[in-house]
C-alpha cells in the first residue's frame, strides 16, 4: 500500500488507528467515536489484505445487518454475517488461550474481546519482523507492536475472548 500524509485518526500508512477522531461518521444513530471500533477493525482488515474500503460505506452494511438500527456496538451476529459475505476464509475461534494460538499462527484478524470495561474489537496484523501490529486498541496504543503473547497478557485479562483470523 502507499504511504499517505497522516491525517487525524489514520497512520501514515493509511489505518484507522484513533477511534476518536471519527466522530462525523455515524453507525447505529450515534458518532463512530463513540461506538465503531468494530467498522474501523473491518477497515483496517479490508486493507491488511489490500483491498480498499471506506468507513461510512462499512458503517451502512454493517447498519444493515443488526435487527434494529439503534444506538450500541456491533454485535456478533453482524460481525459474522458481514464476515461471512466479505472475508469467507476467516474462521472464528473463541476462548481465550484458543483465540491466542489462533491469531499467533494467522496473518491478520480481528479480536473480540473486554479491554477495561467495554467489549471491543480491534485488528491485527503479523510484520515483516514476525511481530503484530495492532490498530485501535485503547489511548495510547491506536498503532503498536508486540507479540501475541504480550497482547494477551497485557489486554485479555477476562471475559469473553473471540478471534476472527485466517491465513490470507
Amino acid at each position: 500500500m502507499e504511504e499517505k500524509p497522516m491525517a487525524a485518526g489514520y497512520s501514515a500508512d493509511g489505518y484507522l488507528i484513533d477511534q476518536d477522531c471519527f466522530s462525523a461518521v455515524r453507525y447505529r444513530t450515534m458518532p463512530v467515536s463513540w461506538n465503531g471500533c468494530g467498522p474501523i477493525a473491518l477497515c483496517n482488515l479490508h486493507r491488511a489484505l489490500g483491498q480498499e474500503v471506506s468507513l461510512p460505506e462499512v458503517c451502512r452494511e454493517l447498519e444493515g445487518l443488526h435487527r434494529v438500527n439503534m444506538p450500541g456496538p456491533t454485535s456478533m451476529r453482524a460481525m459474522r454475517l458481514y464476515l461471512a459475505k466479505h472475508l469467507p476464509a476467516c474462521r472464528e475461534v473463541q476462548g481465550r488461550e484458543e483465540a491466542l494460538s489462533a491469531a499467533a499462527a494467522s496473518d491478520a484478524g480481528i479480536f473480540r474481546y473486554w479491554e477495561g470495561r467495554e467489549p471491543h474489537f480491534i485488528s491485527y496484523m503479523r510484520t515483516p519482523e514476525g511481530t503484530f501490529r495492532f490498530f485501535n486498541v485503547a489511548d495510547g496504543l491506536e498503532d503498536c507492536r508486540m507479540s501475541m503473547e504480550q497482547f494477551g497478557e497485557e489486554h485479555l485479562r477476562g471475559g469473553y475472548v473471540a478471534v476472527f483470523c485466517s491465513d490470507f
